[in-house]
């Protein structure tokens, strides 16, 4: 565990917060080597935080063995340099296992997913994550998607909840974030954080911006680190312009391809971790992978994205000083030699 308290260490990230897939190897089993080398890799790219075994990582598709020796892999890669976040879901009596489950692997926080399947009231649901939050030390973000829509009143609620630290916002209602926003800026002093957590979280992240709402996760992190280090950093320093760039050039045209296909919020991002060199494996049932043609269409983007991070920089070849992006065999190259 990282020795800040986790609201302190997210409030002012210094990148974006890195989602790591999950990897499996060619059986299907864990490949915990790989999986500590792709967080490794993302800490030292430049990630603020480690948000293991979610909605990129596969939350649903791992046992709780699983997910503990990911978890517990995620705090060793990570070594302290940043906080590790950890999935829990289900309904309450199973959040509140997968919780000590990632308290025991030494995480510093939880990502509260959405209860499995049931359209609770909102009664219901404050219950829920005031139960896991009452039966954890670990501080919870609580995840607003699909089933666990809230009112303004029940986050209000839930900023009341000790223990329980901010919103993630993966539905994009603008008019319900600037509600619920103001209703606990009103109601409850204090710090509460929010985050988008949008597939492509920067297609949306001016408009967050917009409400006060900075954070935000990036999957895009995880295959092309550079293009998406470049948009955290045009965002936090108000550069619209090149923001607005990468959203034209890049991100909307990835948002247009992911939705393809169903569940490619996370097979294509796995799929895009392989072409950039890293053998984290396929997606388990019941996600499938993208097709082919989709998966050079995600190399080409990937390639016309770092081509607007050069043209950005004048450099021709978007390199840092050192001339290389990933030392002798960086990501352009492990795309280049993929199709």
């Amino acid at each position: 565990m990282t020795p800040a308290p986790l609201a302190a260490r997210l409030t002012v990230p210094s990148g974006p917060l890195f989602f790591p897939v999950t990897a499996y190897g060619p059986d299907g089993s864990l490949d915990l080597d790989v999986y500590r080398t792709h967080v490794r890799r993302g800490v030292e790219a430049g990630a603020a935080a480690v948000f293991a075994c979610c909605g990129t990582g596969e939350f649903h598709a791992l046992t709780p063995e699983e997910f503990q020796d990911c978890v517990r892999a995620a705090v060793e890669a990570t070594a302290g340099r940043v906080p590790v976040v950890a999935g829990a879901g289900y309904g309450t009596a199973l959040a509140v296992r997968y919780a000590r489950l990632a308290r025991d692997a030494g995480a510093d926080g939880l990502l509260a997913m959405p209860p499995y399947l049931v359209v609770a009231g909102q009664e219901g649901l404050l219950r829920h994550y005031q139960e896991l939050a009452a039966a954890t030390a670990l501080p919870v973000i609580v995840y607003q998607r699909d089933n666990a829509v809230f009112t303004p009143g029940t986050v209000v609620g839930l900023a009341r909840t000790e223990g329980i630290i901010g919103l993630k916002d993966g539905l994009g209602d603008m008019d319900l974030m600037q509600r619920i926003v103001s209703a606990v800026r009103t109601e409850v002093p204090g710090d509460f954080l929010y985050f988008n957590g949008l597939p492509t979280a920067e297609l949306t992240g001016l408009a967050y911006k917009g409400i006060g709402v900075t954070l935000y996760s990036s999957a895009v992190f995880c295959f092309a680190p550079e293009i998406a280090l470049a948009f955290h950093k045009a965002l936090g320093t108000g550069d619209d312009a090149t923001a607005n760039r990468l959203v034209d050039g890049f991100y909307r045209p990835f948002v247009e391809l992911r939705a393809q296909g169903r569940g490619y919020a996370v097979s294509l991002v796995k799929a895009g971790v392989r072409q950039a060199g890293l053998a984290v494996g396929e997606v388990r049932p019941p996600l499938h992978e993208p097709t082919e043609d989709h998966v050079k269409q995600l190399v080409r983007l990937v390639e016309r994205g770092y081509a607007l991070l050069d043209a950005e920089s004048g450099a021709g070849s978007g390199a840092g000083a050192d001339g290389d992006r990933h030392g002798d065999d960086g990501v352009e190259s492990k795309f280049e030699e993929s199709v």
